[in-house]
């Protein structure tokens, strides 16, 4: 249902046995996620794990929970900060072991609406990408049943997974069942582009040149300005589940989504990610190579190195007859509005959050 423009994903629609007035709950209770009517109905949720108040609540503390980790210092909270929009800054961040991840810690935003995660797409869904970095020898490195046998020692976490799971012992599924249910919570929707959408703020004249340019396709023969975002990064989430090669090297040292699929056309290719709060979430890329978004601009203006694997989507385009089909050609002043435009995406409130913030 809508309330306010907003469109309201309640468990109730996934729960069965709820469905007459005044009957008296049994288990827990469904969470209404609020998110605005723009972003679609197209959500990822389970079948066997609805969210809940209980169990969204438990998943929130064990996001901070240290003891989730080998060496008891670190938590999920620790590469994935809210102040940073759920990413830690880094190029590479550290695991229990000293060691750098391979790839750059990615956003945690508007997952409710993601399919596939990690840069190369190897998770299908957030139960089993959650379970990963708890796991892997290199990020957290704990198994989930030495996990489990911590938390049971607490009574704070005996209740908080009967209340829950209804379950009488904790185990390593309903960790990630619980911090998935946190997860999908974290919808950010009320940056200064979605007060525009909602007519509730007037952008700048930058800001709105910002916007023509990015959802716009350049055309030279019709004297059209653009800069073609919208093919990856369209509609109101700045987000389309794809996977491409954005043109960083000629050869590429990383082979991403090929390591998954076994396919040689997907050497290269990265998941699209979401530009929501993309002002806050530097370095950028997947190998965090870019400090700026000017960076950034600067890359998909000038420096798309071809490949064999390259997307099409960078090739042949541009705001000139550039003979190497690769220069986008935007001006400085047009570059400006573009970033303008992205700092737009940036939520204030979804940063500020408590309902996201570490309980402890």
């Amino acid at each position: 249902m809508q309330a306010g423009g907003y469109k309201i994903l309640s468990s109730l629609l996934l729960v069965a046995g709820l469905s007459i007035a005044g009957f008296r709950r049994q288990g827990p209770e469904p969470l209404r996620i609020d998110y605005p009517a723009y972003y679609g109905n197209r959500i990822f949720v389970p079948e066997d794990n609805p969210t809940t108040v209980e169990g969204v609540a438990l998943g929130r503390r064990l996001f901070y929970e240290k003891a989730l980790s080998a060496s008891q210092q670190i938590s999920c909270g620790t590469c994935h900060r809210q102040e940073l929009a759920f990413t830690d800054g880094k190029v590479f961040s550290t695991g229990v072991d000293g060691s750098l991840q391979p790839r750059n810690t990615m956003s945690l935003v508007n997952l409710l609406w993601v399919r596939n995660f990690f840069w190369d797409g190897r998770a299908a869904g957030l139960e089993m990408q959650a379970a990963v970095p708890l796991t892997n020898t290199h990020e957290m490195g704990q198994s989930l049943e030495v996990s489990a046998a911590l938390l049971s020692k607490e009574s704070v976490y005996r209740s908080l997974f009967s209340k829950a799971f209804g379950a009488d012992s904790i185990t390593g599924e309903g960790i990630v069942k619980a911090l998935s249910q946190f997860e999908r919570t974290l919808v950010s929707a009320n940056a200064p582009y979605d007060r525009y959408l909602r007519g509730a703020y007037q952008p700048t004249a930058a800001e709105l040149n910002g916007i023509s340019l990015f959802y716009g396709n350049p055309d030279v023969n019709s004297n059209v300005r653009g800069a073609g975002c919208a093919h990856c990064h369209g509609g109101p989430k700045t987000y389309i589940e794809l996977y491409h090669n954005n043109g960083l090297d000629a050869i590429p040292a990383d082979s991403g989504r090929e390591k998954v699929s076994g396919q040689s056309y997907d050497r290269g290719r990265f998941r699209v990610v979401s530009l929501r709060n993309i002002a806050l979430t530097a370095p950028y890329m997947h190998d965090g190579r870019f400090k700026t978004l000017e960076e950034v601009l600067s890359h998909y203006n000038e420096h798309i190195k071809p490949s064999k694997t390259l997307s099409p989507f960078l090739q042949g385009v541009g705001n000139s007859n550039a003979p190497d089909g690769l220069t986008l050609g935007l001006t400085a002043a047009e570059k400006k509005d573009l970033l303008a435009f992205l700092h737009m995406l940036t939520d204030s409130t979804f940063i500020t959050d408590k309902r996201y913030s570490d309980p402890f």
